[in-house]
């Protein structure tokens, strides 16, 4: 597990954007946090990183939203309304995992038994306002993320 320290919004998406450039489809990231913890913002960068270049916003009244057009499709799910298999299943989750580009997850707690066994999971605390903790766990390649303000606590 590498757990990194984001002081800014910015600094998240570009921590988003590291990891996608590890990506080579097939992976699904289960993202655990809170309401404003930075799951969009990271996803903002995750999408960047593969090559979309248009608006990325939160799936929460949409259930996932599909970003297409760059070097892998990305399927951003929000899961907090599921609650059960038939919920799930309703989504395309399953169909999705199926289709070779990157599954990103919200609320990945709801669906916890449906999550394949390689998942990447990226665990977000708020610290402040700006501040975030992110863990990333699952990741067989150890992320390279440097810059002057960012700290990497690796475990």
């Amino acid at each position: 597990m590498e757990t990194y320290i984001t002081e800014s919004p910015e600094e998240t998406e570009k921590l988003g954007f590291a990891l996608a450039k590890k990506l080579k489809g097939g992976e699904t990231i289960a993202y655990r946090g809170g309401l404003g913890a930075g799951k969009t913002c990271f996803t903002r960068g995750v999408a960047a990183g593969l090559g979309f270049k248009g608006d990325v916003t939160s799936p929460t009244f949409a259930l996932i939203n599909e970003y297409i057009g760059g070097r892998l499709p990305l399927y951003h799910f929000d899961m907090y309304r599921v609650s059960g298999w038939e919920d799930l299943y309703s989504t395309g989750f399953f169909d999705y995992l199926e289709e070779g580009g990157v599954v990103a997850a919200e609320w990945s707690e709801n669906i916890e038994n449906a999550l394949p066994e390689n998942t990447i999971t990226v665990s977000f605390a708020r610290l402040s306002d700006t501040r975030r903790e992110i863990k990333i766990e699952g990741l067989k390649e150890h992320l390279i993320y440097c810059e002057e303000k960012h700290e990497n606590i690796s475990d």
